[in-house]
């Protein structure tokens, strides 16, 4: 459940938009159907707002110069490391949009032991989590690895998304905004079901 209010066109939220939050909202809602919950947070401050929305309009267009569908895996694989049920149902949902099949994101869950991966895939994966880690686990070895496979443009790529995944996870990781049912549920249930898993331990521990 969200930690703050969040800001509904109808009001049926805590609070109703307005003046610029209105139009934003509705920017967004015309990008993906649905009043998307971290806008609907950000609304309370609509600069940070319009950059939230910015970022994401121009995440999905971004031309990207790795293989086919790996910014979209490497974007899932972190917004699962983290935890973020908002950024896998929304992630699930743009590859079922490209027609991509659900399996690769079911298997993306568990890559370390899927033989699904190419090696590449799979490097890409590790340095997701390494620049994920708290604190980063990256080393000269990796990088130097990573540019021998995709180019030096490949490895500023790779950074950038591994980077604004963990901001927008961590965005609505903090607010308490979860999934939003943009998805079919079908190719990221696994995840879901991960970190729903991951959650109850943490309560448990917490509790005893």
């Amino acid at each position: 459940m969200a930690r703050i209010p969040l800001v509904r066109l109808d009001g049926t939220g805590e609070t109703r938009a307005r003046g610029a939050a209105r139009l934003l909202i509705r920017a967004g809602r015309r990008q993906v159907g649905l009043e998307a919950d971290p806008l609907a947070a950000g609304a309370h401050h609509p600069g940070v707002m319009w950059r939230l929305l910015v970022s994401g309009i121009a995440n999905v267009r971004r031309r990207s110069v790795l293989p086919d569908g790996l910014a979209d895996l490497v974007t899932f694989v972190t917004a699962v490391d983290i935890g973020c049920s908002w950024c896998v149902d929304f992630g699930a949902s743009l590859w079922e949009r490209k027609g991509l099949d659900g399996q690769t994101l079911r298997e993306a869950v568990q890559w370390r032991t899927s033989d699904r991966f190419s090696d590449d895939e799979k490097a890409a994966f590790g340095y997701a989590e390494a620049v994920t880690a708290q604190p980063p686990r990256v080393d000269d070895a990796m990088v130097a690895d990573l540019r021998a496979r995709f180019g030096d443009a490949g490895v500023v790529e790779l950074t950038y998304l591994v980077a604004m995944e963990n901001m927008a996870s961590r965005f609505n990781h903090a607010l308490g905004l979860s999934s939003q049912g943009f998805s079919s549920g079908d190719a990221c249930a696994p995840a879901l079901s991960t970190m729903s898993g991951a959650a109850t331990g943490t309560a448990d521990r917490a509790a005893g």
